[in-house]
This record gives C-alpha cells, sequence and structure tokens, in this order.
C-alpha cells in the first residue's frame, strides 16, 4: 500500500451538511415531543400520588392516579411550575358535589386530594359526625368493617382496632359507613368514634369557593380546618382546583426497592389498578 493511500484513510472524518440536518431534525423531534407532553399535562390529563390516607377508604397512601384536567376550565395552577400565562380561570366550571378533587394549598401550594361537600351558597356543619346540608343530615349507612392489611404505606390509626386477616397479616379495622348526597351519589367514609372535629358550627359557602372534606372524616385536615401549610385548607378558591381524579393508574404499599427488581411486582396492590374513583 502507498503513503498516499494510507493518508486517505487515516484522514479524519469531515462534519457534513447530513450531520447538521441529522442533529437538527433530532433536537426538533425533542422540542416537539416536550411540547406535546406539557399540553397534555396541562390539559388534558396528568398524574398525581396519594401521600396519606385522609381519603380512605376510596384512596389509599400508594395510589398513583390519573386526573381530567378540563372539567373545571384552567388557570395558572393548572400549567407547569404555575407559570402565570391564563390570566384568572377560563372555561371555568364547579364540581358536582361529591366530586373527588385536586387543588392547590392556599398557603403552602401542595396538591391535595378531597370530596366537595358543599358548593357555593350551600350551609354545612357536622352535627356528632353527620354532616348537615342545607339544613338536612347526610344518611349514612353502615357497612361491614373496613380491613387494610399494613405496608409500608399503611400503619393503624391509634384508634384502629389492630387485627390479624389469617393468622400471620396484620391489618387496621375501622368502622365504615356509607354517605348519600341530596342527588343519591354515595360512597364510604371511615369513623373513630367521637371526635372534636364531629361538630362543627354552620357555614354558608361564599361564592367562588368549595367547602371539601376527606373520607377518613377523623384523619383529614380539611375545610373544617382554618387554612394552615401542612394542615387544614379553609374554604377552597375555585380557582386553585387543577382537577378531578378519575383512575388509579398503579398502586403499591411501600415495600418495593429500586435495586431489587422482582419487588416491583410483589408490592404492587394488582387489584387497584384501573379503579375509577
Amino acid at each position: 500500500m502507498t503513503k498516499d493511500a494510507l493518508a486517505v484513510r487515516s484522514a479524519p472524518r469531515q462534519k457534513t451538511r447530513s450531520d447538521d440536518e441529522d442533529w437538527g431534525s433530532f433536537f426538533r423531534f425533542l422540542a416537539k415531543l416536550v411540547l406535546a407532553v406539557a399540553i397534555f399535562r396541562s390539559f388534558i390529563f396528568s398524574p398525581f400520588t396519594i401521600p396519606s390516607e385522609s381519603m380512605l377508604p376510596g384512596l389509599r397512601n400508594g395510589d398513583y392516579l390519573v386526573a381530567a384536567k378540563w372539567p373545571y376550565g384552567y388557570s395558572r395552577v393548572s400549567l407547569p411550575f404555575q407559570l402565570p400565562l391564563i390570566p384568572g380561570r377560563i372555561f371555568a366550571d364547579l364540581p358536582e358535589r361529591g366530586d373527588v378533587v385536586i387543588f392547590k394549598h392556599p398557603i403552602d401550594g401542595t396538591d391535595y386530594v378531597k370530596r366537595v361537600i358543599g358548593l357555593p351558597g350551600d350551609t354545612v356543619a357536622l352535627r356528632g359526625g353527620q354532616v348537615i346540608l342545607n339544613g338536612q343530615p347526610l344518611p349514612q349507612q353502615a357497612l361491614p368493617d373496613f380491613e387494610l392489611a399494613t405496608s409500608a404505606n399503611t400503619i393503624c390509626n391509634p384508634a384502629a382496632e389492630v387485627v390479624q386477616q389469617d393468622g400471620v397479616t396484620v391489618a387496621c379495622r375501622y368502622d365504615q359507613r356509607r354517605e348519600t348526597l341530596p342527588s343519591g351519589r354515595s360512597y364510604p367514609i371511615l369513623d373513630f368514634g367521637p371526635r372534636p372535629q364531629d361538630d362543627f358550627a354552620p357555614v354558608i359557602v361564599p361564592d367562588g369557593t368549595l367547602f371539601v372534606m376527606g373520607d377518613n372524616r377523623d384523619n383529614s385536615m380539611d375545610s373544617r380546618f382554618p387554612a394552615a401549610p401542612g394542615g387544614g385548607v379553609g374554604l377552597v378558591d375555585a380557582d386553585l382546583l387543577v382537577g378531578r381524579a378519575s383512575m388509579v393508574l398503579w398502586s403499591t404499599d411501600g415495600s418495593a426497592e429500586w435495586l431489587l427488581p422482582w419487588t416491583w411486582f410483589t408490592a404492587a396492590r394488582w387489584n387497584r389498578i384501573g379503579s375509577s374513583i
């Protein structure tokens, strides 16, 4: 082989216009993908996690759910990082009583999930743990006790009765009832027995606000408590609504470890996946 041939073979490959076009196409695709995901999460559906037991028995700590973003309209809290691109709230609509809504805490801005009990103009009170809506007690029907096996995501409240389901598995047992709204819509709630928050003086829900409560009535910081960081929410401004909880996409008992892939499956609560809310 001649010296000229060796020189040709060892010469570095020159950057071509085609290379620039390939990289340009890749970054354009990436930008479009990011934009599509941002639009989808801002205006259609968005995932959320349940970090507490305030919505037991319907939602559990460790549930990953999807929320519909369009039912109540859009505001800055609908956008990533709460970008101030939407003035006020557009396409605004109020929830229905009984909707499970996700909203921003009025002070610390964290995501909360509760059930809507009172709409603007409603009078809401509690007496002995029973909701009084517009002067009428909401009927409560006794249900079989609710039991939930303990795990990393489930710790028995001191008020719970601790039982063994099979001689090995420890579970928490709670009194369970079904509450029914005037519309006929109903849902299960939990009760720990007499508590100070079982009684609440009547309040008229002002325009543009909502009265919300957790289904785990004695383990929920909701509209019965003044708004405080990490605590109660008071009467929730409708402009803080993020979406309506729709479906459980995934659920885990908290025992999974990232370095042990098989635990990703053993920790899953398979019977909850796909549950409607």
